[in-house]
């Protein structure tokens, strides 16, 4: 029973305690948005009061909502606060986009905490919109709320002293700032040169003997549940022996899978492999919230009021979302109203010709980007390519597409590159979600199809879509090319329409769009493609396109 008597308010139930690993039957008594006390008694309750919910590492951006219509939806499953890097917009719109971010961000209940985002641009092989050198990084960190340095992913620079990397590192350090990780595969001394510049997370473990050697080296590993990469299924065994060092992130979520769920989500399917409920509680709360100092409530007295009523703990079903005190959602349902916002954008290119994307043959085998569903990473392989009156192009019969990206910020030459494993059998798929720069990158069929494509992205000023001949389908993202302020049901709707929309040209990819916005991200390994030509993500150069 829950009532409110001068000017407390009192909350009983079975209270779920994980800093002291008991459950108890009891009330909380809230004032001011603070829990004043927690008396126990000796009553039978049906529901459950759990801390609220921490996602540990997630870009925003990445659910194309902005930072408020975001909040609108993570409360009704239990996300109480988020670690959020925001270099996708920084890459776009400098600290003008950070700032952009942490401002919406104040207009609702949710706690964002921002971190300086250490990467703009991820590097000097692509262009992005806006630079951000030890200055800026400088005057981020020294807001309170902006609680770390974004994550490392210039792991290279990282290793070998790189100068401007580790410039901002000191300046993370000397605000006493945590520093985020993005090491994919690294190991033995390489990682130990990683660890050694004060770097202790990583979201980005693919393997569970990684995961274990950067723990052992005491590391934080973030198990990640996204939209197109996680690594829930491989790490989660960690959780029963290495709680401690264990935190739920998402990283990347699309609008529609966030209406599915969030950290809930992956508490859920953790209960399947029975582990422990206090374990389980530490990952998705205690840890980021001790390792990031968030001013978050862990259900202790004089902690601010943050908690979760559910119905058991084996569905955690979420009836009710507190954040300081206040009922954010109930019964699933959001208590946040929506609101609508000032659009920031920068897109300066005008609309291609076809003849831009036809591609001459040229002596030897294609280099091709193999994307794999699911993951970040790709691999390399060579094929014979497919020549018609002497241009190389498409060949859906062997799933070798081109694919192309645009230079959004200023018009330049485009590269041409071929990459495996979208499926498609006609039309073409287009995005200015293109991790980190955020350029317009499109795969398809047929040049006049990927031209199309393109262009519908530049005459709108940024979004997702489909072409195949007159039929198209659109995704607006006005806020820098890659957000909205639209109803998040609405958004993740049109998302979901112009993804089946993919899917009926032949896709195969669980998340298209997904996958298709980290192929021009550089850092990642083996191959990719950015505005300036095919990239080698292992030894950081460029690569020819064709081999001889």
């Amino acid at each position: 029973m829950d009532y409110m008597e001068n000017n407390l308010e009192y909350i009983s139930g079975n209270i779920v305690d994980p800093i002291h690993k008991e459950i108890f039957s009891g009330i909380i008594t809230i004032s001011n948005g603070k829990i004043l006390g927690i008396e126990r008694n000796n009553n039978i309750y049906s529901n459950y009061i759990i801390p609220g919910f921490v996602d540990s590492h997630i870009h925003i951006e990445s659910s194309m909502l902005i930072p408020y219509e975001f909040s609108r939806i993570a409360v009704i499953h239990g996300t109480v606060a988020t670690v959020s890097d925001p270099h996708e917009i920084a890459n776009i719109l400098g600290i003008e986009g950070i700032k952009y971010m942490i401002d919406n961000a104040k207009l609702s209940p949710l706690k964002f905490y921002f971190g300086a985002s250490s990467c703009v641009p991820a590097t000097q092989f692509e262009t992005s919109g806006a630079c951000m050198g030890a200055k800026e990084v400088e005057e981020l960190l020294k807001n309170d709320n902006v609680k770390f340095l974004g994550e490392v992913m210039n792991t290279f620079g990282a290793i070998n002293n790189d100068s401007e990397v580790i410039e901002k590192i000191n300046v993370a350090k000397k605000y006493s700032k945590k520093i985020d990780g993005h090491a994919p595969g690294l190991y033995g001394e390489a990682l130990d040169k990683y660890i050694s510049k004060g770097i202790d997370t990583d979201h980005e473990c693919v393997r569970r003997v990684e995961a274990l050697e950067k723990i052992e080296k005491g590391m934080k590993i973030q198990i990640r549940g996204g939209s197109a990469a996680e690594n829930f299924e491989a790490l989660i065994p960690l959780v029963d022996s290495h709680y401690e060092s264990c935190m739920f992130c998402s990283d990347d979520k699309h609008p529609d899978d966030l209406i599915k769920g969030h950290i809930d989500e992956m508490v859920r399917r953790s209960i399947n492999y029975g582990i422990d409920i206090f374990k389980l509680l530490n990952v998705s709360s205690v840890n980021p919230v001790k390792h990031y100092g968030l001013e978050v409530g862990l259900l202790q007295e004089g902690d601010p009021a943050d908690f979760l009523i559910v119905d058991n703990l084996n569905d955690f079903n979420i009836l009710k979302t507190y954040i300081n005190g206040n009922i954010v959602s109930n019964s699933g349902k959001t208590n946040i109203e929506h609101k609508s916002f000032e659009v920031k954008n920068n897109f300066n290119v005008g609309l291609k010709n076809i003849s831009e994307f036809i591609l001459p043959y040229k002596e030897g085998l294609l280099n091709v980007i193999e994307a794999i569903d699911g993951q970040l990473i790709t691999n390399d392989i060579q094929v014979e390519p497919k020549i018609v009156n002497g241009n190389v192009v498409s060949d859906i019969e062997r799933d070798i597409l081109k694919i192309a990206v645009v230079n959004r910020y200023k018009d330049s030459k485009l590269p041409i590159g071929f990459i495996r494993n979208f499926g498609l059998k006609k039309g073409a798929i287009a995005s200015s979600i293109a991790h980190d720069s955020h350029n317009i990158v499109a795969v398809g069929v047929s040049d006049g199809d990927i031209c199309n494509a393109v262009n519908m992205i530049i005459e709108n000023k940024g979004g997702i879509g489909c072409v195949c001949d007159e039929n198209k389908i659109f995704l607006e993202l006005p806020v820098a090319g890659i957000m909205t302020f639209e109803e998040y049901n609405k958004v993740a709707d049109n998302y979901r329409h112009v993804t089946n929309f993919a899917k009926s040209l032949g896709c195969t990819l669980h998340s298209p769009f997904m996958t298709l916005s980290f192929m021009a991200l550089l850092v990642i390994p083996k191959i990719k493609i950015g505005d300036k030509g095919l990239f080698d993500s292992e030894n950081f150069n460029f690569l020819d396109l064709f081999i001889n």
